[in-house]
């Protein structure tokens, strides 16, 4: 297993990870009797990733309490990769030690609940809290940090994984605070500019450094900041908790924290103060990504940013809702937007770091806090100081904006950055908190009252709110699929706060938040065409379809949801595209899973060809209409391609059941004595597969005869003409391997079926070949037909309908091929059975060369036409002269 671990880098081996933190916990004394494998792997880890060099060290964890030289050994080696100049190495030294402080407690530190992970749950149960191991501890702990203090000289992504260790080192080994507070004060003070009437207050040049004419980031300011901020919280929370008795030397860490919080206060007062000139970000400032002082400029921005951001966590979480904390807050912020608002500006002209979104600082614990206090927190004494932050919308706005960063985290990669953010229950609860605030929010204040009071810039809070919960849908669906039934007992709004209510049918709640956001689609949908949000109703249409998905197929409230879903669509026109889709999407999403689509899509091919026109223009069709949704807009692309890979669907299954078929037809000619049973157990699906094909070629019937512009869906129809093709084929192949072997006989439902292909698709099939060739041919001429100079774009156009074409001409001789097949097949079938399915196939017409009659009965009248006018404006004129050159010369006669 360690072998595994140590050899297979490239590819994944979570799998062997876990086998050996099994192996950890069940058989500890084997693994000690072989303590010399385990050393060895230990001396690969600098050529290890990142990722596996934590697993690995989580699963020997228990083992190094236990086992001294295999503790030593580690040390020894994560010492060597600290100096080592490999920089994942340095980075994997430091997740080394990290691990180890968290893991090696100190007696006296204060337990945390919330930190237990299933590999410490069930250790080797050792006693490291004797007091013999506590002076060893101790000593270990104290000579790690000196080793990670080198770290604060590295670059900054080994500072970074520093910073981001530390506070959960802290937080499991709280008797660590001094030494920790102390060097977090010490690397603070190199940046700190100490005299209060400086502007700005920190040293910014000196995070940068310039390595071979480039320039890097060297500290990460912000970060640094945030887990200051984060240490003193909790440390504070502890003391609180805790009281000061824990603690030997209370006055040193009291002075620490304090020195902390001036700093911290100070930094605060100061930016406030600073203005975008102070840091040399005004809107004269170059941030291309071109020059040198563009990317110290754009180096400068994020880093003065996520310094903001911190202060605001910082000043929100100490202000025990004062008035003037909150007023630093909305300073903070405006300062802290209108730097965002001029890297947006200036990224819209050009490359900037911007571009790519920077990942914000604030903690998930304090967006949710935050949250709530904006949005749910009704207390009287809180009324006045939150109405400072209630009142300023894009501090709101930004809020909510936050909150969909870190639930767009949580979705894609299933943690999120800061404190907790590996924690799976503390996330779970934040996401349930944040669920029920932007529920709250979306439901109590309609989007046009919002809307109508002013126009804003970007999406509204509601459709950030509505953004917001569809992603926890999802996410919930994907990451914490065992607790969607606490999720949905938490997120109920009306019962604030009430923790248990054990069973919880999801289908019922489900279904409850499912009416309330029909009931917000219906009244877009109801409203004036000019007040419809196309934004709002496509993310309406997305949490409906999420939602379903929790629905039992079987149940009452499926039902009722398919059947709204089929009446929005036959009774809504409108012409939006992307809802179109969506909606459309839905319904086959849910049709399928209560029965097949073809009767649907059958009903929805006869509205295509209604709306688009028939190939043939002198042909009116009879307006017909199930679905109001498929317009002229809509039809085409998207209805089309929607019906058509559904389509696909239906016949990769229908192409499963006649293999299966043949299967069981080979199996009963082995057992020839069951035969007639087998033939019985074989007709109900037979039967299944000619009425699915039957239907099939119905809606094919009418979108061959469908006036599809040229495109992508005329590609795509020539590809399932080809595969329908090849499916009969099959099934004619099943008859007649059933005659050769007497297993099976041909009913009169395939003969229907073999007609219904010869009068209503092969005939229709080769018009539209004809149809899609003309326009074709057309735009190819368009294209290449005049004699005038064209210019780049002209030509470019010209080159790319040209490939268009040939794409789209690719499929026409697979189909012929398909369609030939099938008839021959059909004439071996005809011998075999003795049945003539051949008197309803037409002779093909399709070839590289062909006839069209129409067009050569017209072309030969012309010409006979021509010459009889010629013979007789040039008979009198030339009749002499005629008849001598006509007339035949004289036979010789021969000699007898």
């Amino acid at each position: 297993v360690l072998n595994r671990v140590v050899t297979k880098t490239s590819s994944h081996i979570s799998q062997y990870i876990d086998l050996l933190s099994d192996i950890v916990i069940s058989a500890p004394l084997i693994l000690l009797e072989n303590s010399s494998k385990v050393i060895e792997a230990f001396d690969h880890l600098s050529y290890l990733s990142l990722s596996t060099v934590q697993g690995l060290l989580k699963a020997v964890q228990p083992l190094l309490k236990i086992s001294v030289s295999m503790k030593d050994s580690l040390i020894l080696v994560l010492r060597k990769a600290m100096f080592s100049s490999q920089l994942d190495s340095r980075k994997s030294a430091v997740a080394g030690f990290l691990l180890l402080l968290k893991n090696f407690k100190l007696l006296g530190s204060l337990t945390y609940s919330q930190c237990s992970q299933t590999v410490t749950a069930s250790q080797v149960q050792v006693d490291v809290h004797m007091c013999h191991n506590a002076s060893a501890n101790e000593a270990l702990c104290l000579e790690i940090l000196g080793s990670l203090k080198r770290c604060l000289s590295q670059q900054s992504d080994v500072r970074l994984m520093l910073y981001e260790g530390l506070f959960d080192v802290l937080r499991r080994n709280s008797q660590l605070a001094n030494t920790i507070l102390q060097t977090l004060l010490s690397q603070l003070n190199r940046y700190y500019e100490l005299e209060e009437d400086l502007l700005p207050p920190l040293k910014l040049e000196s995070c940068i450094t310039t390595q071979g004419g480039q320039i890097y980031l060297q500290e990460p300011l912000a970060h640094l900041l945030s887990c200051i901020q984060n240490c003193l919280a909790w440390y504070e929370q502890s003391l609180l908790q805790g009281g000061n008795g824990n603690y030997d030397e209370e006055d040193n860490e009291d002075s620490f924290q304090h020195d902390l919080e001036e700093q911290l206060d100070s930094i605060t007062r100061r930016m406030i103060k600073s203005e975008l000139e102070d840091f040399e970000l005004d809107k004269s400032a170059d941030f291309s990504l071109t020059s040198n002082v563009g990317i110290k400029n754009n180096i400068y921005a994020v880093l003065v940013m996520g310094v903001f951001e911190v202060l605001i966590e910082y000043n929100f979480i100490n202000s025990n809702y004062s008035t003037n904390r909150f007023e630093d807050v909305i300073s903070l912020f405006n300062r802290y937007h209108k730097l965002s608002e001029l890297l947006k500006e200036k990224s819209g002209k050009g490359k900037s770091l911007s571009s790519n979104k920077t990942k914000s600082l604030l903690t998930l614990s304090f967006v949710s806090s935050l949250l709530t206090a904006l949005f749910r927190d009704n207390a009287q004494s809180h009324e006045e100081s939150l109405s400072i932050l209630r009142s300023n919308n894009e501090f709101m706005r930004y809020t909510v904006n936050m909150a969909l960063q870190k639930i767009q985290q949580l979705e894609e990669t299933g943690h999120a950055d800061g404190p907790d953010g590996q924690n799976i229950e503390r996330t779970f609860k934040y996401l349930c908190d944040i669920t029920r605030v932007l529920l709250w929010r979306y439901t109590s204040i309609p989007s046009a009252v919002e809307e109508s009071g002013k126009k804003e810039k970007g999406r509204t809070i509601s459709l950030l709110c509505l953004e917001g919960l569809l992603r926890i849908f999802n996410t919930m669906q994907h990451r914490y699929q065992n607790k969607i039934q606490q999720f949905f007992s938490a997120i109920d709004v009306t019962s604030d706060g009430e923790e248990e209510q054990e069973i919880v049918n999801i289908t019922e709640k489900a279904a409850f938040h499912i009416r309330q956001f029909q009931r917000s689609l219906v009244t877009q949908l109801s409203g004036d065409e000019e007040d419809f949000n196309s934004k709002e109703a496509q993310l309406l249409v997305s949490i409906l379809s999420t939602l379903s998905r929790l629905l039992e197929p079987t149940s009452e409230q499926f039902a009722q949801m398919l059947t709204w879903t089929i009446k929005i669509c036959k009774e809504n026109n409108l012409e939006d595209v992307q809802f179109c889709k969506g909606l459309m999407s839905m319904l086959f999403s849910l049709y399928v899973l209560r029965k097949s689509p073809v009767s649907l899509l059958q009903e929805l091919s006869r509205d295509v060809h209604s709306r688009l026109g028939d190939i043939d223009q002198d042909i009116e069709i009879e307006e017909q209409s199930h679905f109001a949704m498929v317009n002229s807009k809509t039809a085409a692309p998207t209805v089309v391609q929607l019906i058509l890979s559904q389509v696909e669907k239906v016949l990769e299954e229908v192409d499963w059941l006649i293999i299966k078929l043949k299967a069981q037809l080979s199996s009963d000619r082995v057992l020839s004595d069951e035969s007639s049973q087998g033939s019985t157990t074989r007709e109900p699906v037979e039967k299944a597969i000619i009425l699915q094909l039957g239907t099939l070629l119905t809606a094919f019937h009418e979108l061959i005869q469908t006036s599809i512009p040229s495109g992508g869906c005329v590609d795509i129809l020539l590809k399932e003409m080809g595969k329908i093709y090849n499916i009969l084929t099959s099934l004619v192949k099943y008859y007649i391997h059933g005659y050769t072997t007497n297993a099976a006989h041909l009913p009169a439902r395939f003969e229907k079926l073999v007609k219904l292909s010869g009068s209503h698709l092969t005939p229709q099939c080769y018009a539209f070949i004809t149809y899609v060739q003309n326009i074709q041919n057309e735009t190819m001429s368009f294209g290449g037909g005049a004699e005038k100079k064209k210019d780049k774009k002209e030509m470019a156009s010209i080159t790319a309908a040209t490939a268009r074409v040939l794409r789209e001409t690719k499929p026409v001789p697979n189909l012929i091929f398909a369609i030939e097949q099938y008839e021959k097949f059909l004439i071996h079938l005809t011998k075999k059975s003795k049945v003539n399915l051949m008197q309803y196939m037409k002779l093909s017409t399709s070839r590289d060369f062909r006839i069209n009659a129409a067009t050569l009965d017209a072309a030969l009248q012309e010409q006979e036409e021509g010459d009889v006018q010629q013979d007789g404006n040039d008979g009198d004129a030339q009749s002499n002269t005629a008849a001598d050159e006509n007339r035949e010369p004289k036979k010789k006669r021969r000699k007898r």
